[in-house]
């Protein structure tokens, strides 16, 4: 071989090697809770399926969904982008595990992108609470938050990649607020955000119904933050989002489109200027749904 052919060849292998990798989708998982409430109603499992359908359609994204709430081989992190948190939350949140939070830990520290849907954003104080608050910079905390339902309007967004495309809406579903967040809102980016009816509060104090500085900032007419954007200090980014109660509200336009937007920008993607256009129909609505 002559002595020029051989580096060209190298180089050439090297080309398409990197190429290769250039070519390699973004991987989106998105973690979908096992049965629960009524029908209609945390349909985890359909909501991510629609989800990454979707997503499917961009290019360079590989949606991925995985059932009851937690991989059985964890293996299938290891070329994540993005996690996607949407399953029931509380005591019984999927992600609350010492193991679990480890490997969450780990993908966050390689930049991979933690996002979080309505009672996916609930998780007990303590360790599990800051952990929620390194990955998505807030979370659902009891006897602090609260989650009525309630018709939410939106007229204004700020300027962000999560917002490209979204249009003026409004929406019936149990949106919470009054969220716990990283000191001085430091890296959030409130998306969603406004002044909650007085009514919201009509239930006595309890675990997620209302407590005195809920009531307080609400009489003041301080905006809440329904949903929010979190660059990490240490690179990387989040997102929580609080709506998702009622699978049908999947079907609105820019409800749908805040959390695909959410999600690619969270992978570290370029959201188009119009943002993640899609279209549900009434059959693609109902299908995935659990036997309940």
């Amino acid at each position: 071989m002559r002595p020029l052919i051989r580096p060209f060849l190298l180089l050439l292998a090297a080309f398409h090697a990197l190429a290769a990798v250039a070519a390699e989708p973004k991987q989106i998982l998105l973690l979908a809770g096992g049965a629960s409430h009524g029908r209609g109603e945390h349909e985890y499992r359909a909501g991510a399926l629609l989800l990454a359908r979707c997503l499917n359609t961009v290019t360079g994204v590989q949606a991925i969904v995985i059932s009851n709430g937690w991989p059985a081989d964890v293996t299938v992190f290891d070329h994540a982008a993005a996690v996607l948190l949407y399953a029931d939350g509380g005591d019984g949140h999927p992600a609350i595990r010492p193991e679990r939070m480890r490997i969450l830990d780990q993908l966050a520290a390689r930049g991979v992108g933690i996002g979080a849907a309505h009672y996916g954003v609930e998780v007990p104080v303590g360790d599990p609470g800051f952990a929620m608050l390194r990955w998505t910079g807030g979370y659902f905390e009891k006897f602090w938050s609260v989650n009525p339902t309630w018709k939410a309007t939106f007229q204004q967004f700020p300027e962000h990649p999560i917002t490209r495309g979204v249009k003026p809406f409004s929406i019936d579903d149990e949106w919470y607020y009054h969220l716990r967040f990283v000191p001085e809102m430091k890296g959030i980016t409130p998306i969603l955000a406004i002044v909650p009816p007085a009514e919201t509060l009509n239930r006595p104090d309890g675990p997620h119904s209302g407590n005195p500085w809920v009531r307080s900032e609400v009489a003041k007419g301080v905006p809440q933050t329904l949903m929010w954007a979190y660059e990490r200090p240490g690179g990387g980014r989040g997102f929580g989002f609080t709506g998702g109660h009622y699978h049908r509200n999947w079907s609105e336009d820019s409800f749908r489109k805040l959390v695909l937007n959410a999600l690619l920008w969270s992978a570290g993607m370029e959201v188009p200027a119009v943002g993640i256009e899609s279209t549900v129909t009434a059959s693609e609505l109902t299908a995935g749904q659990d036997a309940k």
